[in-house]
């Protein structure tokens, strides 16, 4: 049976460029969930909807055609059949609008079905906020990166992105469906003070120690 090694935590902990590169070295499709819920509030936003207003996001939901197609080892996102670009998908507007979007409970329903059929393409490490928590909490490989609001306020500004980190955690963390929290049976890795390849190397050290054969 194929693996699912979720990698959780909030904005900017660095999950992202950890998660990606556990892929690369065990060999498994890596999967950021988090693009998938930016693609959707692209689509909000450029559609003219207020994406504060859960009606009118629900109402949009079925005219969006959503794919994830792989290459170079990782999933991409193409919506209405484009191509969805790392600018447009992290745009201030998208950084803004986003965990608004994400909270809306039918969005998140739609997401994690789609998450999960992504099993078909074999061994998986996803990252996400709620993804040993929900979307595969079964799992025995769980992880949740974390980072000092601090550092990571550092790092977007080091990416040109400007966002509200402080609200993004507290609607993250509070929003009703499938909220933000370490799941349970998670290894928890600070990643405030260590190098991306030290953390990378704790993480495939938790993985060993829970029995993932490499």
């Amino acid at each position: 049976m194929p693996s699912v090694i979720t990698i959780d935590g909030p904005a900017a902990s660095g999950k992202s460029s950890i998660a990606r590169l556990v892929a690369k070295q065990l060999g498994y499709t890596f999967v950021g969930t988090g693009n998938m819920y930016r693609a959707f509030t692209w689509a909000v936003l450029n559609r003219g909807i207020d994406p504060g207003d859960a009606a009118a996001v629900v109402a949009v939901l079925p005219s969006i055609v959503f794919e994830c197609p792989v290459s170079d080892g990782q999933t991409h996102v193409r919506l209405d059949g484009h191509d969805l670009t790392a600018d447009q998908l992290n745009s201030d507007a998208v950084n803004a609008a986003v965990s608004l979007v994400a909270r809306v409970p039918e969005v998140r329903t739609r997401l994690v079905a789609d998450q999960r059929a992504l099993i078909r393409l074999g061994s998986l490490v996803m990252e996400g906020r709620d993804i040993g928590s929900v979307v595969f909490p079964d799992s025995p490989f769980k992880i949740y990166i974390d980072a000092s609001e601090e550092v990571r306020a550092s790092r977007r500004r080091a990416q040109g992105q400007a966002d509200n980190l402080a609200e993004r955690d507290r609607i993250d963390k509070a929003r009703k469906s499938s909220p933000l929290v370490v799941p349970d049976g998670a290894t928890l890795i600070d990643n405030s003070a260590i190098t991306l390849d030290e953390a990378v190397q704790l993480v495939l050290q938790a993985l060993n120690e829970r029995g993932l054969k490499s």
